[in-house]
């Protein structure tokens, strides 16, 4: 596939700013998403119904998973605009890191954001996200929207008022 490759490597900026990511709520919080989500399932249907990028030829696109994820911190943090989506990736090293973007790395432009989401069919996004409320259910789990602030996992509780 001709998808950008970021670099998983430990930079001079993650380096210098390391003291401060070990003490940061929302990387933490988004840290934990990361790992309860299953995304190669999700990637998966991303693929199936996102052709971009297939081709080896051409100036190499962004993965479809650090699209649609992007789309989710726009959502979870309630960012009114891709203009202002692509600043807040770029202004937050949380963001960065759930995105796995290097910190030396700029965030993929506003209208990819956007040129993304008309490539992908309602149906294919219905599908999705169904997939990542499913997995947070089955775990009893839920995304408890912030306004640009934090994006917190809360456990479920049920029916009657009581963890299971």
């Amino acid at each position: 596939m001709g998808f950008k490759k970021a670099s998983q490597d430990m930079n001079f900026a993650e380096f210098l700013l390391k003291s401060s990511m070990n003490k940061n709520r929302c990387l933490d919080n988004l840290s934990k998403i990361n790992k309860l989500l299953n995304w190669e399932s999700i990637e998966e249907m991303l693929v199936k119904y996102y052709s971009t990028g297939r081709s080896i030829k051409g100036a190499g696109a962004y993965p479809p998973l650090l699209l649609f994820k992007s789309l989710l911190l726009q959502k979870w943090f309630r960012i009114n605009s891709d203009p202002e989506l692509e600043c807040y990736i770029n202004d937050r090293i949380s963001f960065k890191k759930f995105l796995g973007i290097p910190l030396t790395d700029p965030s993929p432009a506003h209208s990819t954001f956007s040129r993304f989401r008309k490539r992908l069919s309602k149906k294919a996004m219905e599908q999705i996200n169904s997939e990542i409320t499913r997995q947070f259910d089955k775990k009893k789990l839920a995304i408890n929207e912030g306004i640009a602030v934090d994006a917190r996992i809360v456990r479920l509780q049920s029916r009657y008022g009581e963890d299971e």
